[in-house]
């Protein structure tokens, strides 16, 4: 009974302002917005008292001005919560790092898993986004420490640092196919471009929106931006800046990310609405939607270099595989569906060169290097400490580079990557072996066993690609 009158006792004390227990405030956690609360902190009292004492508001408000973020941002970083999928604090930046660069063999590999790797550090903030240039001799990378990066691949020194700097983190960078210009989009609504070698910044343009993603178009001659208020698209020219498109309410929520066909003549784009549409940048109309295409908001897209096929990943922990020139999946759904790759939110994909295989950046932490043709994980990179957020694969298809939260990037070597006994082992369980496909020359992997009555000779996309082109024949004969 004492231990309860002193509960009550101390209950009633409180001033009616004070906070309530921490099992109420985790109730009321997801309708209130991220940023300052109305009410000033409490002080513990001190060890042996009962007294709590209100912190003044000169004090608190010299605090405050300590963090050197502006009203201004801290009111973007609420704006931002509930539409940037990592839904992180902006108020501090992690404190500075030295340059370090590390090479290591496996990380927290498993024994039979061990792949060579480098760690590379410069960044004071996420690594929001990178990629291979200059014929994989550089790195580049975007980070929300509102710096955009090149690098050195050989020894992971940083080359240079993009000037002037985007007042605000950068969410994604794209470098043209020929590595002469590079594009970042950040947080404060603007879209920057400069030459690569040189370091020049060419033009800059503003947006009325978030810019959540960007991308150059592989001829070089476009740039699609995707936009997150007025759920839409932007495609402008990547000479002069001046806008080729605007599509306003391309989508039901805000796009996610958007990215050009290798032709250079669509844009797919993909968003939390779940849906994948193609815009055709001739016609200035969208040739194909997709609705309902995964389960969870899509987090990312990419063609392969044949143009015939769409990678996607989501939220809902699985990568999906669309045929977008023939149109299988509107009877069929996704070609492929990877799955088991991933325990947690899908945040990236990228294909090979040759779409012999696909890597995947996870919030599990891990980097998933997918058999496309089997539909099967042959490997899972392990090392980061935080989100992967993005990866790339080198055009040799020797280094995977991934760039993390916890503010580094990882330059995997997967040259060996077959002879890695684990693989050899998920091959020998799964029954495959490795073929060339006769009309593509692509690598793939078919089943050794011989309960199937014909051989495979083609790989699975020439396959989908003659089954597609019967049913057009079949379809008009008729």
């Amino acid at each position: 009974m004492r231990a309860t009158n002193r509960r009550s006792s101390k209950m009633a004390s409180q001033p009616p302002g004070a906070p309530r227990s921490p099992k109420g405030q985790d109730k009321d956690k997801k309708a209130g917005p991220q940023g300052l609360s109305m009410q000033p902190p409490l002080v513990p009292a001190i060890e042996g008292t009962r007294e709590t004492r209100w912190v003044p508001w000169a004090a608190l408000s010299k605090t405050y001005g300590h963090l050197h973020l502006s009203l201004l941002e801290r009111r973007r970083a609420r704006i931002l919560a509930p539409l940037d999928p990592l839904d992180m604090d902006l108020d501090l930046l992690p404190p500075e790092k030295y340059l370090m660069t590390e090479k290591k063999l496996g990380g927290d590999q498993e024994t039979l898993s061990k792949v060579p790797f480098q760690v590379l550090t410069g960044h004071q903030h996420i690594v929001s986004s990178c990629h291979f240039c200059v014929d994989d001799t550089k790195l580049l990378s975007g980070s929300y420490d509102c710096t955009v990066k090149l690098w050195d691949a050989v020894d992971g020194s940083i080359v240079r640092d993009f000037e002037p700097r985007p007042k605000a983190p950068v969410v994604q960078c794209s470098v043209t196919a020929d590595s002469r210009r590079i594009t970042a989009a950040a947080y404060d609504k603007t879209l920057r471009t400069w030459d690569l070698e040189t370091g020049k910044l060419l033009w800059k343009i503003s947006h009325e929106n978030f810019i959540v993603s960007c991308n150059f178009s592989p001829d070089g001659k476009y740039v699609v931006s995707g936009l997150d208020v007025d759920c839409g698209i932007c495609i402008r020219d990547a000479e002069n800046a001046t806008t080729v498109s605007h599509i306003k309410g391309h989508h039901k929520r805000s796009v996610t990310a958007c990215c050009f066909d290798p032709d250079s003549k669509k844009v797919a784009s993909v968003s939390l609405d779940r849906n994948i549409k193609i815009w055709d940048v001739t016609s200035q109309a969208t040739l194909l939607t997709i609705t309902k295409a995964h389960s969870n908001a899509i987090s990312n897209c990419c063609f392969t270099f044949s143009g015939h096929f769409l990678c996607t990943s989501s939220w809902d922990k699985t990568l999906k595989i669309w045929n977008v020139h023939t149109g299988e999946f509107r009877n069929r759904g996704a070609c492929v569906t990877l799955m088991k790759g991933h325990e947690g939110s899908v945040s990236s994909c990228n294909f090979a060169r040759d779409t012999s295989f696909l890597a995947s950046g996870g919030f599990d932490r891990t980097v998933a290097i997918w058999d496309v043709g089997e539909g099967y994980r042959k490997l899972s990179l392990k090392g980061h400490s935080d989100w992967v957020m993005d990866v790339a694969i080198s055009n040799n298809k020797k280094w995977i580079l991934s760039a993390s939260k916890d503010t580094t990037m990882r330059l995997w070597n997967i040259e060996e990557i077959d002879r890695v006994p684990l693989v050899i082992e998920n091959k020998k369980a799964l029954g495959l072996k490795v073929e060339q496909c006769e009309e593509c020359d692509r690598p793939f992997s078919t089943y050794e066993s011989d309960i199937f009555s014909e051989t495979v000779t083609k790989c699975v996309f020439c396959r989908m690609d003659a089954k597609g082109l019967s049913a057009e024949a079949s379809s008009s004969s008729s």
